[in-house]
C-alpha cells in the first residue's frame, strides 16, 4: 500500500509537472520575441511593429497568466506529496526557488503589468525597457528552478549531516554553477525560443493561408524563422551537452536512453532503432550506426561507455557500501553524542553510497541482512524502463531535426524576399506549418519526460530513492487530490485553448493598408525622435 502512494504521488506530480511545462517554454520565448520587435518598433518608429507586438502580446498574457497559476501549485505539492524529501533538501533546495520568487518572479510580474497598461504612459523607450524587464525575469525564473532541478540530477556543493539527517550547502558557487544545471537552463531556454517561434510561424502561416492580416503575418514570419533557425540549431548543440553531462553523472540514463545492455568497445555504436526487452535483458532487434554514441556521448574515439549490466553490477558495489553506512547511521541516531568515533569513522568513509542501502528497504527492513537476491533485485530497481526512454528521446531528436528544416526554409523564403511565392506555389508549405505548431511541446514533454524518468528510481541521483521521499498519506488522500487537480487542469487547459483560438481569429489590427502613413507613428513620442515615413 505505501507504493501505492509513492506511484500515485509520481503521477500527481508528472501530471502537474508536464501540464505546467506546456505553458512555460512559450512564455519563455514570446517574451523575448516581444523584446526583439518592439526594439524595432523604437528604432524605425513604424506603427506596425506597434501592432505586432500588441497582438503576439495578447497571446503571450493569456499564456503566462495559466503558467503562473499551474507554476504556484507544484511548489504546494513539495510539502503536501514529499514531506520527507522537503525536509531532506531543505536547507539546499530552498534558496534556488526562494530567489526564484523573490528575485525573477516578481521581476517578471511586476514588468508585466507595465507591459499590458503602459503604451499610453510611458515613453517608447521606457516601455521598451519594461519588455526587456519582462524578458530578462521570465529567463531568470526558468534559471533558478533549472538550477534547483539540476542540483536533484547530480547534487553537489552538500553534505549529509547524519545528526540532523539532512543535506546541507558546503558551497553555494558549486551549486549554483553545477554543469548539469548550467547545461539544463541553456537547452531549456533554447527550446522556449524554438517553441515560441514554431507557434508565431504556423499562427503566420494560418494568417497567410486565410489572406488575411498579411503585411503583420510576413513580418512575423520573417522573425520567427530566422529566431527559429538559429534557436533550433543551438538546441542540437545544447543538447549534445546535456548528453555529454549524463554521461559524466548519470551513467544509467545514458545507457538506458540507447539501449545498451553490453559495455561495448570504444567508440560505441548508436542504435539508431531498436526494440528493447526489458525482462530478457537485450534488445530483440537493433539497427546500429557504428562510432557515433562514443563520439556523442564522449567526444573521443577511446572512452568506454557502460552499458545496463556492468552499471547494474556496480550498483551491487555500492549497496553493500551503503548498508555498511547504513548501519553505522542507525548508531548515530540511537546515541549522537555518545558513539564511537570509529562509528563516525565507518560512516564517512561509505556516507556516499548511503542511498543505495535504501533501495532494499522494500525488499528488507535491515540491509545489513539483505541476501545476494534481494541485493540483485534492488540493483536491478536502478534501471528505468527502456523502452520509453529510447522512443522519447529520438521523438524528441526527431522534432529538433525538423524544427531546423522548416525554420531554414522559411528563412530563406523570408530573406529573399519570396514569401508571396509561397501563398501563390508553395501553399503546402504553409499547411506543414500550420499543422506543426503542437510538435514543440511534444519535444518538451519527451525531454522533461527523459530527464525526469530517466533518473528514477532517484529523487535525489544516487542519494534519496523516490520511495523515501514521499509523504505519509493514505491512498484515497492522494487519489482526491489527484482528481481534483485533472478536474482543475482539464477545465484551464479548455479556457487556455478556447481564448487563444479566439484571438487568434480576431487578429491583429491591420491599421489602414491603404495609407501608407499606417505603418510609422503619427506624432512623436516623449523619449524617441520622430522618425520619418519608409
Amino acid at each position: 500500500m505505501e507504493f501505492d502512494v509513492v506511484d500515485l504521488s509520481r503521477l500527481q506530480f508528472a501530471m502537474t509537472a508536464l501540464y505546467h511545462f506546456l505553458f512555460v517554454p512559450l512564455t519563455i520565448g514570446l517574451s523575448v520575441l516581444l523584446a526583439t520587435m518592439e526594439t524595432v518598433y523604437v528604432m524605425t518608429g513604424r506603427e506596425i511593429w506597434k501592432r505586432m507586438v500588441k497582438f503576439w502580446g495578447t497571446l503571450f498574457g493569456i499564456n503566462f497568466v495559466l503558467g503562473v497559476a499551474t507554476g504556484l501549485t507544484m511548489e504546494f505539492q513539495f510539502g503536501m506529496n514529499w514531506a520527507y524529501f522537503s525536509q531532506f533538501v531543505g536547507d539546499v533546495f530552498g534558496a534556488p526557488l526562494a530567489i526564484e520568487g523573490l528575485m525573477a518572479f516578481f521581476l517578471e510580474a511586476t514588468f508585466v503589468g507595465l507591459f499590458f497598461f503602459g503604451w499610453d504612459k510611458l515613453s517608447r523607450r521606457q516601455h521598451l525597457a519594461a519588455t526587456w524587464a519582462v524578458a530578462i525575469g521570465t529567463n531568470l525564473s526558468a534559471l533558478w528552478i533549472l538550477i534547483a532541478n539540476g542540483w536533484m540530477q547530480h547534487p553537489v556543493g552538500s553534505v549529509f549531516n547524519p545528526d540532523t539527517m539532512r543535506m546541507e550547502v558546503s558551497s553555494f558557487y558549486d551549486v549554483l554553477f553545477n554543469p548539469v544545471a548550467q547545461a539544463k537552463f541553456v537547452h531549456t531556454v533554447s527550446a522556449g525560443y524554438i517553441t515560441a517561434a514554431m507557434f508565431m510561424l504556423g499562427i503566420s502561416a494560418w494568417y497567410m493561408l486565410q489572406g488575411r492580416h498579411v503585411r503583420i503575418a510576413k513580418r512575423s514570419m520573417a522573425i520567427a524563422s530566422a529566431f527559429g533557425f538559429a534557436s533550433a540549431l543551438s538546441v542540437v548543440v545544447l543538447g549534445d551537452e546535456s548528453g555529454y553531462e549524463a554521461n559524466l553523472n548519470q551513467k544509467m540514463k545514458l545507457a538506458t536512453i540507447e539501449a545498451m545492455w553490453e559495455t561495448e568497445p570504444a567508440p560505441a555504436s548508436f542504435n539508431l532503432v531498436a526494440w528493447p526487452d526489458m525482462k530478457g535483458r537485450d534488445n530483440l532487434f537493433a539497427i546500429e550506426v557504428p562510432f557515433v554514441m562514443g563520439l556523442i556521448a564522449t567526444r573521443s574515439l577511446d572512452t568506454v561507455i557502460p552499458g545496463i549490466k556492468d552499471l547494474v553490477e556496480h550498483s551491487k558495489d555500492r549497496i553493500v557500501q551503503g548498508a555498511i553506512a547504513w548501519d553505522a547511521l542507525q548508531k548515530i541516531r540511537s546515541d549522537p553524542k555518545g558513539v564511537d568515533e570509529e562509528v563516525r569513522n565507518t560512516f564517512a568513509r561509505n556516507s556516499e553510497s548511503l542511498g543505495y542501502a535504501y533501495l532494499l528497504l522494500p525488499f528488507t527492513d535491515n540491509p545489513m541482512e539483505a541476501t545476494a537476491d534481494q541485493v540483485d533485485a534492488a540493483a536491478w530497481s536502478t534501471v528505468p524502463n527502456v523502452l520509453p526512454m529510447f522512443y522519447a528521446f529520438r521523438i524528441m531528436v526527431a522534432c529538433g531535426f525538423f524544427f531546423i528544416l522548416m525554420t531554414a526554409v522559411f528563412f530563406y523564403y523570408s530573406s529573399s524576399g519570396q514569401l508571396d511565392a509561397l501563398r501563390e506555389k508553395r501553399r503546402w508549405l504553409l499547411h506543414i506549418a500550420v499543422w506543426s505548431i503542437p510538435l514543440p511541446w511534444i519535444a518538451c514533454e519527451m525531454g522533461w519526460f527523459v530527464a525526469e524518468y530517466g533518473r528514477q528510481p532517484w529523487i535525489i541521483e544516487s542519494m534519496l530513492p523516490t520511495a523515501v521521499g514521499v509523504s505519509s498519506l493514505s491512498v484515497t488522500e492522494v487519489l482526491l487530490t489527484l482528481a481534483g487537480f485533472v478536474a482543475l487542469y482539464s477545465t484551464l487547459l479548455v479556457i487556455e485553448v478556447a481564448l487563444m483560438i479566439k484571438y487568434v481569429r480576431i487578429g491583429p489590427d491591420d491599421g489602414d493598408p491603404a495609407d501608407p502613413s499606417s505603418e510609422t507613428s503619427p506624432r512623436p513620442v516623449s523619449g524617441a525622435a520622430p522618425v520619418p515615413a519608409e
